[in-house]
């Protein structure tokens, strides 16, 4: 396993497991056998609705707490400082550990700044190793890093090879912050699989096209967390420290670059109004 230092010292895993859309039983099952695959990073998240899942998977492994490294994220609706502080509260009960390794706020949306307060007491009170954001594009980020004590350690944003955000990726650089990739293969889209350019490096490797694309992640040193409910599947996705992408090959990738989000633009108003909806944010 290769590890990603944060600007606090703390080492994060340069690969790890996503569980988003899994049901707890789902997830119980699947985080451990990530974790017997070699998996030590775990993402969660309060609206993905199985902290415990990954909590009882934590419980049953056998793997020493300290070598695990969990991460979830304070929902929207979370939002303040007195919301998140109890919500935090309430992902240590579900996940069953006295800390989380790292806390990301999950959407740059509502009372951000008192969610980030809320983060930084419990940063330093150690319930929280690490703390940052996800989904926070250049101008929300740079409100935050700028005006914050804490500069956010971490943006966890969608990242693969159509979307490299190379340009975002300096300016968190400035700020201290790691880029993390959520949907590392684009869901599948753009023909990713079919990718011809892919398709030849991973043939000169002898590996998979979805190794190549996560080799390309982490070569860049941004932490990737590819999700899978297969066993055959998660040792594949885990299996890419044992060869390295040239300059040139590096190069072709980079070239694959569309510079556009497959899930969602924050910055659109109809994709938000979409988002909105499908999550029931502000719904009473």
């Amino acid at each position: 396993m290769e590890f990603i230092t944060l600007s606090n010292g703390v080492k994060m895993p340069a690969l790890g497991y996503g569980t988003f859309t899994m049901s707890n039983e789902e997830t119980e099952r699947c985080v451990l056998e990530a974790i017997k695959t070699g998996y030590r990073l775990i993402d969660t998240a309060q609206a993905y609705y199985n902290e415990e899942g990954v909590g009882n998977a934590i419980i049953k492994c056998g793997v020493p707490r300290e070598e695990l490294f969990i991460t979830t994220k304070i929902w929207i609706e979370n939002a303040g400082y007195e919301k998140a502080k109890a919500s935090l509260h309430e992902s240590l009960k579900k996940l069953q550990i006295e800390y989380i390794d790292l806390v990301l706020i999950h959407q740059a949306f509502n009372d951000y700044y008192g969610t980030w307060k809320a983060l930084e007491e419990a940063y330093k009170l150690g319930k929280v190793r690490a703390i940052g954001v996800s989904n926070f594009y250049l101008d929300r980020f740079m409100d935050l890093a700028t005006f914050s004590e804490i500069k956010p350690m971490v943006n966890q944003l969608e990242t693969h090879v159509f979307q490299q955000h190379k340009n975002d990726k300096k300016f968190l650089e400035r700020y201290g912050t790691k880029l993390e990739a959520w949907a590392p293969f684009a869901r599948g889209s753009q023909g990713i699989f079919e990718n011809e350019v892919l398709m030849k490096i991973a043939k000169q490797h002898n590996k998979t096209i979805g190794q190549v694309a996560l080799r390309f992640l982490i070569q860049n040193g941004i932490i990737a967390i590819p999700k899978s409910t297969h066993k055959n599947r998660m040792e594949e996705n885990f299996n890419i420290f044992d060869f390295s992408l040239s300059d040139e090959e590096m190069k072709k990738i980079e070239e694959l670059d569309l510079g556009e989000n497959v899930f969602m633009n924050h910055e659109n108003a109809e994709d938000i109004d979409k988002f909105f909806k499908m999550f029931h944010v502000g719904q009473k």
